[in-house]
């Protein structure tokens, strides 16, 4: 799996087959979910209320960052880190 980045049992990762709007996966105790990364908001699935809100601060912090990841992904090229919500 491509992970970019995991915090509090949430692991955040973006997938290279996948095409579409640019987006990440949310997995957090056998729950996944599909967030928009130019909308910030759950396109897909079901998570936690709590673990939305986590997911949705995390990103909106690091939205430049999960673009630069979408488009190496694209590009089948290696992903980078993203720093953890502390």
């Amino acid at each position: 799996m491509p992970e970019i980045s995991r915090f509090f049992g949430i692991v955040i990762a973006i997938y290279y087959k996948e095409h579409g709007v640019p987006h990440f996966h949310a997995k957090y105790g056998g729950q996944t979910g599909v967030f928009s990364i130019v909308d910030l908001e759950l396109i897909e699935g079901r998570l936690p209320k709590r673990v939305v809100g986590l997911v949705l601060e995390w990103s909106f912090e690091h939205r430049s960052e999960l673009l630069e990841n979408w488009q190496r992904a694209v590009a089948q090229m290696p992903l980078q880190s993203i720093a953890p919500l502390e």
